[in-house]
């Protein structure tokens, strides 16, 4: 550490922490090789198990209660998920284009932690890259089937209908999805690495809570997001095995005329598999597991990427692309605030699909908010903003026009319903697996493809393992290896139980239930957040900051100038402050 980042991280401390000697983790409990939070780490352990006992035990009346209680929130509360995440997307446009977004996470000075690939690479790993694989296919074939949901009124499986189906895939895996995770991630990554506080979710609410944020108050907040991170992680892992199932059993099946079977001793198989992987990676810490695998994926997510455009239609994937851009621009506002409330008959798309979506994003800000926030240091609002919210929707936008598009054109080119028929005969986990046997080199894009989906689920939990510690620990950075170990177990063993005992579909509805305390929450944060961001500005454009600079400058022999909200060392030699 050079002397003038010795100043700045001294100026840090002094000017813009809170005033607190609290520090992230000074009371937690360090026994059997583990290091956590006194309350958060053992009430999370009794809350998880008595979830399960629960979930298991009551068997298919858990389902019956659950998708109760999701069916009421959805069609009562339906509105307010609408209205909390446009309102989240117009507050990170003004946080990034306003005089805010020139504050650096991390403090003025603040160097990144991570290049731009390996930044943009673990950001699309933990945000949505093995959803993207999941519904890639299965939704554009959806919205087609039914041409257009409530929203548009074509025809089913026509042309027109295509379309529409690619621009509402791209309403939901664009800009609305990753503003409420660029939200959270902002929110944990600036009271965190500007205001020194833990890296928890209660550190937010700092501006409102003062130090109650170490009591009671901030347990309950850390413990929402514990259970949302870890149930939600567990229920994607179960049922994404059954997709990795189905690949294998496809790829057995037509290439080597052998068996597969799709059963849930196989999918348990294929959890212990990745649970062993994801245990390696994620010992090995952040530097040496998830990132090395977030490039894999990268590099794996691309190559059948761009597999798909040569091999495929790609005339058509390119004019779907445009096309479907131009859908999704053009009824974009009209989509954003879209609530049923006219529509004809019995609506239920928009609960199904829409609704849904978000109150699954927002289930899932803790642990992809706190993961986006942990590998962000040192860019600033604007960077971090303009990042997360466009390349990733860019990305996404590129992958269903590739794969969509691909699919729509065997539908309306090639075989009417191959597609279609397997997925509402089969279910969407062999949508993908189904469009690939249309192309040429069937059997190594499948392979890729299942490889790929394993890769996507250990990076998704060495992240979930990274959040659960951060926040079972009081916050702290870093942990025993050990502890890490322990959660990457914990989601696959839950995601196992829980698949044994056919008990994902009701944890299912009762994670995304989650969402609606959550969106309240996150309109909060967003107060939360312009409170921290105007002070720090109202700190950095002050005299009395400047004066301080002057001072710490004077005492330790260092030059010290602010240019455009920046602070510029100009360290002296003991010969050149002679000279002066």
């Amino acid at each position: 550490m050079t002397d003038g980042d010795r100043i700045l991280g001294k100026l840090q401390v002094e000017v813009f922490h809170p005033d607190t000697d609290r520090e992230p983790g000074d009371d937690n409990v360090q026994r059997f090789g583990l290091d956590v939070h006194p309350v958060v780490f053992p009430v999370s352990l009794a809350i998880i198990v008595l979830f399960i006992a629960l979930t298991l035990g009551l068997g298919d009346q858990a389902a019956t209660i659950y998708q109760g209680i999701f069916d009421f929130i959805n069609e009562t509360f339906g509105w307010f998920y609408v209205l909390a995440v446009n309102v989240i997307i117009l507050a990170l446009g003004f946080f990034a284009l306003s005089k805010y977004g020139m504050i650096r996470i991390g403090g003025p000075e603040a160097e990144k932690e991570f290049d731009d690939f390996e930044w943009m690479a673990m950001l699309f790993s933990a945000g949505m890259g093995i959803g993207l694989l999941f519904f890639g296919v299965a939704e554009p074939m959806e919205h087609f089937a039914s041409g257009g949901g409530s929203f548009f009124d074509f025809g089913e499986s026509t042309a027109a209908a295509g379309g529409a189906a690619l621009g509402i895939t791209y309403f939901h895996w664009g800009l609305h999805p990753w503003a409420i995770y660029g939200l959270v991630g902002l929110g944990l990554a600036f009271f965190s690495f500007n205001r020194g506080l833990p890296l928890t979710f209660r550190s937010i609410f700092w501006p409102l809570l003062g130090k109650r944020i170490y009591g009671w108050p901030g347990h309950l907040i850390d413990l929402t997001a514990v259970f949302a991170t870890l149930f939600g992680l567990a229920t994607a892992l179960g049922l994404g095995v059954k997709q990795m199932n189905t690949g294998l059993a496809f790829v057995a099946a037509n290439f080597f005329g052998s068996n597969v079977p799709t059963t849930i001793w196989v999918q348990i198989s294929l959890i212990a598999l990745i649970t062993a992987v994801a245990t390696l990676s994620v010992a090995a810490g952040l530097e040496g597991g998830v990132k090395r695998l977030s490039k894999v994926n990268v590099y794996l997510m691309f190559a059948l990427l761009g597999f798909m455009i040569l091999a495929g239609p790609t005339q058509f994937v390119l004019d779907a692309l445009v096309g479907g851009l131009g859908v999704y621009l053009g009824n974009f506002l009209e989509l954003s605030f879209y609530t049923e409330s006219f529509a004809a008959g019995d609506p239920t798309w928009q609960h199904t699909w829409t609704i849904f979506y978000w109150g699954f994003w927002i289930a899932w800000s803790p642990f992809v908010g706190l993961f986006i926030a942990r590998i962000s240091k040192g860019r600033t609002i604007r960077e971090f903003i303009g990042g997360v919210l466009v390349i990733p929707s860019l990305v996404s936008f590129l992958w269903v026009s590739a794969f969509g598009g691909s699919a729509l054109f065997v539908e309306l080119h090639r075989q009417a319903g191959g597609i279609v028929d397997p997925l509402s005969e089969q279910g969407q986990a062999v949508a993908l697996f189904e469009l690939l046997s249309f192309y040429p080199l069937t059997l190594l894009s499948a392979v890729v493809a299942t490889l790929l989906l394993g890769t996507f689920f250990v990076t998704s939990s060495d992240s979930g393992s990274l959040v659960i510690d951060h926040l079972t620990a009081g916050g702290k950075h870093d942990v025993p290896k050990s502890q890490r170990v322990m959660w990457a177990i914990t989601e696959g063993a839950v995601a196992a139980v829980l698949l044994l005992g056919n008990g994902l579909n009701a944890l299912r509805t009762a994670s995304i239930t989650t969402g609606l305390p959550f969106a309240a929450v996150l309109l909060l944060m967003v107060y939360t957040i312009y409170l921290g961001l105007d002070h720090e500005l109202e700190i950095l454009e002050s005299e009395a900051f400047s004066d301080r600079v002057e001072e710490i400058s004077e005492d330790d022999d260092v030059e010290v100038s602010r240019e455009s909200g920046e602070i510029v060392t100009d360290i002296q030699t003991p010969e050149e402050s002679a000279g002066d």
